[in-house]
């Protein structure tokens, strides 16, 4: 019988939602205090997962949940630049 490959699961921060890691985009707070999309996953540093939707980010701003995730604040410009980084 073939082993069955598990597959890690996330929790989206904007619809709250699991999700396999591979559907949802990783975002990071850097050690260097800095807030920027992680394509790899392998980046250092505090991340959350969140759908690539612009209306999850939405919910995940409106409801301060992607700061409260990364425990720092965050302005508009880098919520602009998620938002265009989400459009594929």
């Amino acid at each position: 019988m073939p082993r069955v490959k598990k597959v890690p699961l996330r929790m989206c921060i904007g619809c709250q939602e699991m999700k396999p890691k591979r559907e949802l985009i990783r975002v990071v707070r850097t050690p260097q205090e800095t807030v920027e999309i992680d394509p790899t996953g392998k980046k250092s540093g505090r991340g959350a997962y969140i759908c690539p939707h612009p209306d999850c980010l939405q919910k995940a701003v409106k409801g301060k949940r992607l700061e409260r995730s990364l425990e720092c604040t965050i302005s508009p410009e880098i919520i602009e630049t998620l938002r265009q980084g989400m459009v594929k």
